[in-house]
């Protein structure tokens, strides 16, 4: 029987132990923390469903990712600056609430629970060098991380809604959000660049919903974390790296989910079928992260004058066209050096 070691217990790397496990292979994962998701508390997350043709339900199952998860799909989000709003209804779900973190009904759980099933083996509370495994799935690399979110998850008797606040007094460059599943409600800010900003960012998000929505919260707990983005990291010798570890998260607005289950199963399969995983990392990704390049520099750049009220009126072109957006068309391609340049010196810890 053949063996495979995997650092890290995250989306990408249980996924990799799944597809592995399915054929036959000994699987050791390790985790340094007491269980898988503990440097999540209960975040509310959106599965995006834009950035491909496909379902992401239907891709995860193709994945062998079997959705034993709480996931509650959403076609409705409110957008606002503060001053204008906008509501957009899609005709096929924008993305998928899911729950993170060590407890039943989170992904983080799910995917344990089927990685246990087929018999990984998995090791908590212990790790090893990134040298002795095969696949490095250890998440975001804090020198690589361009943005910081902080928020709280509550309960509350408000109805399910999804609201995105654009507004550099609450979210710096980035953008604070208002997620409501089932009487679980979660509150956040992104920011990126000037990551100190983050708690004055937050409290001003807080007040804005409260007073807005008439919002309850009850029981709230903190959340919160980083993501990392990095275009030269597939492959470091003969280690694969995978998700974050990697930095495959959307440069835009830091969604990394769907990358992360996506390029676990990319490895494995490459494992599987003796395969290049860089060169399939790169077909599968490279252009995706140099769209999110484009889109987070005209962001910067275009849609954030005049407090984001550009973005806000054409909100409903946007949400049309975001599967172009995301996937690399050639007005992005005459764009990319220029983008690329542009947040190289905004950026300079991130590989480009």
């Amino acid at each position: 029987m053949k063996a495979i070691t995997i650092l890290g217990a995250g989306l990408s790397g249980l996924t990799a132990a799944i597809n592995l496990a399915k054929e036959g292979y000994k699987v050791d994962v390790y985790e340094r923390n007491n269980d898988v998701g503990t440097r999540f508390n209960g975040d509310v997350q959106g599965l995006e469903n834009w950035s491909e043709k496909k379902d992401v339900l239907e891709e995860l199952e193709e994945m062998n990712v079997e959705t034993s998860f709480d996931c509650d799909p959403f076609s409705r989000v409110i957008l606002t600056n503060c001053s204008k709003t906008k509501e957009i209804n899609s005709e096929r779900p924008l993305f998928y609430l899911v729950k993170r973190g060590s407890f039943y009904g989170t992904i983080d759980y799910g995917l344990k629970m089927q990685a246990l099933k087929l018999g990984v083996n998995l090791h908590l509370q212990r790790t090893l060098s990134q040298n002795e495994a095969d696949i490095v799935a250890t998440g975001p690399v804090p020198k690589e991380a361009p943005g910081i979110v902080k928020g709280i998850i509550f309960n509350t008797d408000v109805a399910d809604v999804a609201v995105t606040v654009f507004n550099d007094k609450l979210a710096f460059k980035g953008y604070s959000y208002l997620l409501v599943t089932k009487g679980y409600g979660c509150i956040g800010t992104v920011v990126l660049d000037e990551l100190w900003r983050v708690n004055e960012c937050l409290e001003k998000t807080k007040e804005f919903f409260v007073k807005k929505l008439d919002l309850s919260i009850e029981s709230p707990e903190e959340v919160g974390g980083i993501g990392s983005f990095s275009m030269k990291k597939a492959k470091k010798r003969t280690v694969l790296y995978v998700g974050e570890a990697a930095g495959l998260q959307d440069f835009l607005w830091g969604f990394g989910m769907r990358f992360a289950i996506t390029s676990g199963y990319l490895a494995a399969q490459s494992v599987i079928n003796n395969r290049d995983y860089e060169r399939i990392a790169n077909e599968h990704f490279q252009n995706k992260l140099k769209a999110g390049v484009v889109n987070r520099f005209l962001w910067e750049n275009v849609l954030s004058k005049r407090d984001y009220s550009l973005l806000i009126s054409f909100a409903e072109f946007a949400e049309k066209n975001l599967y172009s957006m995301h996937n690399y068309g050639l007005w992005q391609r005459m764009i990319y050096p220029l983008a690329s340049f542009n947040l190289k010196k905004t950026y300079p810890n991130l590989e480009f």
